[in-house]
């Protein structure tokens, strides 16, 4: 298992047009991965605690099940398929449903060879993993858009992944002079064919804004959000943008993101806020001018009512996450609905 860090690349260049995708996941901060897998024979059951962030598995050869809490039905994965585990919660991977589980950090003898997990000499079942973590507060607007688990069978997915898994693991293990930046750049490529993929297959079948992006109308939309947050929008303004009427934008707006375009832009402002506040020295006049408040009053009303607390209360959560106050973690999690826990294995 083969651990790395991200160094802030950035997602766009300024003569592109505005990527909302792109710009979540640049105020989410991708900012560590881990890249490694697992070669195994005969029966085996592996139990995993809650994660935070995205994990990523690719099935080399053999099959397995992915079992998940909540979930009534096991996944079931045949060679060369990849799956999505992007809500944190338990799980086993499994060749035999029947088998009880044993903790991932119980099971002995491993035998490590590059970043791979060998079990009972292996040889059997090969499986390629990446876990990415994020540095931003924001990450369930990200991850709370997508349900539990998300399963990626068709050809050109296994292709694309799979090629990025096994390039990634390749450059972390060999060691080449300049393997930890292309692993860098590979784990965000991976990281965004996979949400492009997994995207493109259930556009129309979720609420959230993440899907929104798969209609081009609402997209333009969204994106006009994104590049100029500062802009007093209005709704028949963003209808322009979408090229609908304002009776039919407002709808289908709604049907698919689940809120408002209002609520959506104040929210995306506010998340942007925070950002502000507490990774740069901007005034809170600044910031509220900045995102098209005439008044720090009307922001501060605003940044509370989506957040929870002032902004000058939520700057003052800039400390570790071991040691913020209950107050600035209920923050957090009112702006988007954050579930999160601390596990980094594989």
């Amino acid at each position: 298992m083969i651990y790395a860090s991200m160094c802030q690349l950035p997602l766009r260049l300024s003569q592109m047009p505005v990527d909302p995708l792109s710009d979540v996941l640049s105020l989410l901060k991708p900012q560590t991965y881990i890249a490694g897998g697992f070669d195994l024979r005969d029966r085996w059951s592996i139990a995993f605690e809650p994660h935070t962030g995205i994990k990523c598995y690719a099935l080399l050869s053999g099959s397995c099940w992915v079992v998940l809490e909540g979930l009534a039905e096991a996944v079931r994965l045949n060679a060369g398929d990849c799956v999505l585990l992007p809500n944190g919660r338990r799980f086993c991977l499994t060749n035999d449903l029947a088998l009880q589980p044993t903790p991932f950090g119980e099971l002995h003898p491993f035998e490590w060879r590059g970043g791979i997990a060998t079990l009972n000499g292996g040889g059997e079942t090969s499986i390629l993993g990446g876990h990415f973590a994020f540095g931003g507060a924001h990450a369930d607007m990200l991850l709370g858009a997508m349900p539990p688990v998300a399963h990626l069978r068709e050809d050109r997915d296994k292709m694309n992944l799979r090629w990025a898994l096994e390039r990634m693991l390749q450059e972390l293990v060999e060691a080449q002079p300049g393997g930890v930046l292309v692993a860098q750049h590979l784990a965000h490529m991976m990281l965004v064919q996979a949400l492009r993929l997994y995207l493109s297959g259930l556009a129309g079948r979720h609420v959230g804004w993440l899907f929104a992006l798969a209609d081009p109308q609402l997209a333009a939309a969204i994106g006009a959000i994104h590049a100029e947050p500062g802009t007093r929008w209005t709704l028949p303004m963003l209808a322009d943008k979408a090229g609908m009427s304002r009776s039919g934008f407002a709808r289908a707006f709604g049907t698919t993101v689940g809120n408002s375009p209002i609520e959506y832009l104040t929210r995306w402002r506010m998340l942007l806020a925070g950002t502000r506040l507490t990774d740069g020295n901007q005034p809170v006049a600044a910031i509220a001018v900045s995102l098209g408040y005439n008044s720090e009053s009307a922001f501060s009303t605003a940044f509370r009512r989506v957040m929870g607390c002032s902004p000058r209360e939520y700057a003052r959560s800039r400390l570790p996450a071991s040691s913020r106050h209950s107050w600035a973690t209920t923050a957090i999690a009112r702006a988007t609905g954050s579930n999160q826990h601390n596990d980094n294995r594989l």
